[in-house]
């Protein structure tokens, strides 16, 4: 976590016992365009391939999970709270969860075919091929703060 992104949070928590599980990160290929939607309670949900845990050996999200949002400059826009996680096949994923990541129309063909393009490039990066049954990783999360600094 960068020292932006601890200040932030020591900020929001001065006073209270701070929660042990967060971390830092950027949304996809455009995280400025999605900070905001998440902002705005647009953006609800989020996904990512089960592979990439996998391969990195790191834990998967859990609803105790508190995560900064950074922009592209990575700066803190927002502190979110994992509220649910679950482990579908991509084919498998609903309408409504892709309509929950608020990303483009809001459609469930945008959705796939904006996933679909993102996943073969990362797992073309890392020598794999995509499978329309891969595993993901679903989480669902609420807006705990929105950063009104800087």
């Amino acid at each position: 976590m960068n020292q932006a992104a601890q200040a932030y949070w020591n900020e929001y928590w001065k006073g209270q016992e701070k929660p042990l599980s967060v971390s830092a990160w950027q949304f996809g290929d455009d995280p400025n365009y999605l900070a905001q939607l998440v902002i705005k309670g647009i953006k609800t949900a989020t996904c990512s391939g089960y592979i990439f845990y996998e391969l990195e050996n790191e834990p998967l999200p859990t609803a105790e999970d508190y995560s900064i949002i950074l922009n592209s400059d990575n700066k803190p826009v927002a502190i979110i709270k994992t509220v649910e996680v679950t482990l579908t096949p991509m084919n498998k994923v609903t309408e409504e969860f892709a309509f929950a990541e608020g990303e483009g129309d809001r459609t469930y063909r945008y959705w796939w075919e904006t996933h679909e393009k993102f996943f073969r490039h990362e797992l073309n990066g890392i020598g794999r091929e995509f499978s329309e049954d891969m595993l993901l990783v679903c989480e669902r999360f609420k807006v705990v703060d929105v950063n009104k600094g800087d």
